[in-house]
């Protein structure tokens, strides 16, 4: 195996582990909190974009070509802007990121016109994307698509090895701070057509299949 997949492998076991480190074993939740699981919303890969370090603006201040900038949100979370100086940018939307700095420049400026572009969009490198381990072919961790499925992904790893129990696959979800174990029958889906586990997948979803008990 090589290092560039060997590597590839840790990363994707290591981020399964601390996403998965608050769950009990392979017991599913209660049927309350999946179905409060299932009803997020999952058609988008972000719903709204929030800021995080890494990423790239560029903001354009009106008719103030010297006030606009192309600039990183450094890892405290904060970007410099020409007369205002620091502002906080990770956690807020670029719009509430153009407000706060229209805000600041109102005292230099009269009534301007401030507009954020997020130009890279590093800080959801991995928040963004969906996994799959345990008994499959590769173990895989991709960014999350718009009508992606249970099955895509499964599918993208290559599929089951040998060792696969199917039907006892879970689909691992973060609601509100909780992780959510949802059952999903991978065998059925397969073999018989039945796709009501074939749910829609939401970024940071993690499927794990495990291996069948001798």
């Amino acid at each position: 195996m090589s290092r560039k997949y060997l590597t590839q492998g840790l990363l994707v076991s290591f981020l399964a582990v601390a996403f998965l480190s608050g769950c009990a074993g392979n017991s599913p939740s209660s049927p309350e909190k999946i179905q409060r699981a299932l009803a997020v919303e999952t058609r988008d890969s972000v719903d709204q974009y929030i800021l995080g370090a890494t990423d790239v603006v560029q903001v354009s201040v009106w008719r103030n070509d010297d006030l606009s900038i192309s600039v990183p949100v450094r890892p405290d979370g904060k970007i410099s802007v020409p007369l205002v100086g620091d502002v906080q940018a990770s956690g807020r939307t670029p719009v509430e990121l153009a407000g706060a700095i229209k805000a600041d420049l109102a005292q230099y400026i009269r009534e301007p016109q401030v507009s954020v572009v997020v130009t890279s969009m590093g800080s959801h490198e991995f928040t963004d994307r969906v996994r799959v381990t345990g008994a499959v072919r590769q173990p895989i961790s991709v960014p999350h698509r718009s009508g992606m499925t249970v099955l895509d992904v499964f599918l993208s790893a290559g599929g089951a090895n040998e060792f696969a129990s199917l039907n006892s696959a879970m689909l691992y979800r973060k609601v509100e701070g909780d992780v959510v174990a949802i059952p999903v029958r991978l065998d059925d889906i397969l073999s018989k057509g039945v796709v009501e586990t074939n749910y829609s997948m939401r970024p940071g979803d993690i499927l794990t299949i495990p291996e069948r008990s001798f």
